[in-house]
């Protein structure tokens, strides 16, 4: 088998085991007194709103539901009762501002006997814009840019947002008051903490303005006048777990990274290749989580330490990248160039990166495969690999040697999947 078909099989295993047909059946609420209505965002949430309501017309037949998720453009899936809304990501624009509107709409005015389930995946941030008073939607979208390439980790930029939102920090939940509100949560954050998924639309926790306003500091982002004004006053306060209209909900997170890196690991196995699990939950600059795997990959090559081979070393999280050039691509592909660098000529290592939600950044791959010649090839087309890794310009790279992975949308989003093959 060649490594690009054995590294599909394992992406195909960690999306799998996250497949919302399974997971939402398993986590079905009983049927309400009144309403159910569905409401949802992220990159998944087009995808579990199609199997909730499979899900639903099997358990409760007939009983009406209906709702309204918005997900990113070509992210869409068929259902009968739930509307579907595409918007942009991983930068928002009106459409996401249409979408947060009407859903703050559709859940007001309920009663306690209807019952809200929130399908919430990532992704769900760029698509849920809704700027308080004072903000327009360009402050949001330069906010959003600004945080994006920071190189701040995923919960921190969460914690930002849902300071500067009207719909984030669980003030979606709270505008379905006194309605029963029920979050089915597909994890994309390491440490799945269900609060920073999308910025906890429906699940709110702890963290203040004053953190939101320490993490713009320490990342020294130069936020628009009306979004620091905002930040700096009570209005920016988001709801508390211990408040009275959270009485009665529930989250329930349905899938995650661990989940599905289990799944690789054993897809693996299968393949007759050992697999070891480093962490569900890596964080850091993509180039630099980069270096810790080809010193690990380099040594088990060299001394059968601390793994023999073969073997597969898996790992998850979500990395970032401080943007410094103006080139194409996403933490994963910046990930598998800095890499190659450093596996360059190391005969025995192959490598692959994915987002599990089928997209890596802006463009349409997921990914890519990297191995100990991918160097020598960019340098045969003309292409000087540290220099387009300088320019964050990953894409261009695997794109040049014919190594991005697309498999186009994958209907989940837990995060990435790292896979690096030593024989």
């Amino acid at each position: 088998m060649q490594d690009k078909e054995f590294f599909t099989k394992l992406f195909q295993a960690a999306v799998e085991a996250a497949d919302p047909e399974r997971t939402i059946a398993e986590h079905l609420p009983p049927k309400p007194k009144g309403r159910t209505i569905v409401i949802g965002a992220g990159k998944g949430s087009a995808q579990m709103a199609s199997a909730f309501e499979k899900a639903w017309a099997a358990k409760h037949g007939d009983t009406p539901l209906e709702g309204l998720v918005v997900t990113r453009y070509g992210f869409g899936a068929p259902c009968k009762h739930i509307e579907i809304i595409e918007a942009s990501h991983p930068v928002p624009d009106a459409a996401g501002l249409v979408a947060s509107k009407r859903l703050l709409e559709i859940v007001s005015g309920l009663t306690e006997d209807d019952l809200v389930v929130a399908l919430i995946s990532g992704g769900g941030s760029a698509l849920l814009p809704s700027p308080p008073q004072g903000m327009t939607l360009e402050d949001e979208i330069t906010v959003n840019k600004m945080l994006l390439a920071s190189g701040a980790p995923i919960a921190a930029m969460n914690a930002v947002r849902k300071h500067l939102s009207t719909i984030k920090g669980g003030r979606l939940a709270a505008a379905a008051h006194p309605a029963r509100v029920y979050s089915l949560i597909v994890s994309d954050i390491p440490g799945d903490n269900p609060a920073f998924v999308a910025s906890g639309p429906t699940v709110t926790d702890e963290m203040t303005r004053e953190d939101a306003l320490k993490i713009v500091e320490r990342y020294s982002l130069d936020l628009p006048a009306a979004a620091l004004a905002h930040l700096h006053s009570a209005n920016a306060d988001a709801p508390k777990p211990s408040d009275a209209v959270f009485a009665g909900h529930e989250h329930h997170v349905i899938a995650s990274a661990g989940v599905s890196l289990e799944a690789a690991a054993k897809a693996a196995r299968n393949l007759g290749v050992e697999a070891v699990i480093l962490s569900d939950a890596i964080e850091g600059e993509a180039r630099e989580v980069a270096h810790v795997h080809a010193a690990m990959a380099k040594q088990v090559l060299a001394k059968d330490q601390p793994f023999k081979k073969p073997v597969v070393i898996l790992s998850g999280g979500e990395t970032t990248v401080t943007v410094r050039g103006k080139g194409k691509g996403g933490r994963n592909s910046e990930f598998l160039l800095s890499l190659a660098i450093d596996i360059d000529g190391a005969d025995g290592i192959t490598a692959f990166a994915a987002d599990t939600d089928g997209i890596d950044g802006s463009e349409d791959n997921a990914g890519g495969f990297a191995d100990s010649t991918s160097i020598a090839r960019l340098f045969a087309k003309g292409q000087d690999a540290s220099g387009l890794l300088n320019k964050n310009d990953a894409w261009t790279a695997f794109d040049a040697i014919d190594d991005l992975f697309v498999p186009g949308p994958t209907g989940t989003n837990v995060n990435d999947l790292r896979a690096i093959l030593i024989r």
